[in-house]
């Protein structure tokens, strides 16, 4: 299927990130291998990964065998709790480009902020230093809440790039995405289509992608995009892979965007950082 490719959104240290990649989570490693190198070939360039997966391994063989050239790829991976601090945040560096076998790590995410522990501030003064040193091209949070980055901004002296949140039609964070626009932060949602099944059989969604001829999760996916989002769904279906990617040659209209956006249910249907995290 030849699709347009994924639209870039520009990043505050001046890396330009894909709009729309491939989650990998909860592939093992086997399953993300073929996974990535199907989505590679399916247009896909954003790849996303986390030591907590136990698959960046997968992950880079996937990306090696792609046979893409390593500057067309994104590759984004998470650092968790256990390497909150300053030398350890680079000590996980280390090891996840040692697995992914790369120079440089495109994105590097504290995976959540662990508050209890009082060391993600640390951590961000690590990513600095990577930053610094250009072993990574992009830093930022995942599943931050705006007074983590408060604390980020004013006691570590340096801007989150991005901030990968939990956010659906279902989810919809309003709250921390003006937080984020007005700190120049992109929003990247993680499970985008909130659990699927139900999401999908939403009869507004439904109508919607029958109107389109196009399937609920890319009405979903769609939805993201002309909110300005970044998106990261998972599959290893190589249908679906490309079904998902295939966001780019048509859109919503006005008024199917603010239909969708109706299925808001709250902030307290999102996983709450403050309690719980790894």
């Amino acid at each position: 299927m030849n699709v347009p490719a994924s639209p870039t959104l520009a990043l505050a240290h001046g890396a330009a990130m894909p709009q729309l990649g491939l989650g990998t989570w909860p592939m093992p490693s086997a399953e993300a291998e073929r996974a990535v190198a199907i989505a590679a070939d399916a247009g896909y360039r954003l790849f996303d990964t986390a030591y907590a997966y136990g698959n960046e391994e997968g992950v880079g063989r996937g990306l090696r065998a792609s046979g893409v050239p390593r500057e067309e790829l994104f590759v984004t991976t998470k650092v968790n709790g256990e390497w909150h601090g300053r030398r350890a945040v680079q000590d996980a560096w280390e090891m996840a480009a040692r697995k992914l076998a790369v120079d440089y790590i495109d994105l590097v995410l504290i995976h959540w902020p662990m508050p209890w522990q009082d060391r993600y501030v640390d951590a961000f003064r690590g990513l600095g230093r990577l930053l610094e040193q250009g072993r990574v091209r992009a830093i930022g949070g995942s599943n931050f809440k705006p007074a983590h980055l408060e604390r980020v901004l004013a006691e570590a002296g340096v801007t989150p790039d991005v901030n990968q949140i939990q956010l659906s039609p279902y989810t919809q964070r309003r709250e921390v995405r003006a937080y984020h626009e007005q700190h120049g932060v992109v929003t990247q949602s993680w499970s985008p289509i909130a659990l699927g099944r139900e999401l999908l059989a939403e009869p507004v969604i439904a109508d919607i992608a029958g109107h389109h001829g196009r399937t609920p999760a890319q009405v979903v996916l769609r939805w993201h995009v002309q909110l300005g989002l970044a998106a990261v769904p998972k599959s290893s279906n190589p249908k679906r892979i490309a079904e998902n990617i295939a966001l780019f040659d048509w859109a919503l209209e006005p008024t199917e965007v603010a239909a969708i956006s109706g299925l808001e249910r709250g902030e307290s249907h999102a996983d709450d950082s403050d309690s719980i995290g790894h």
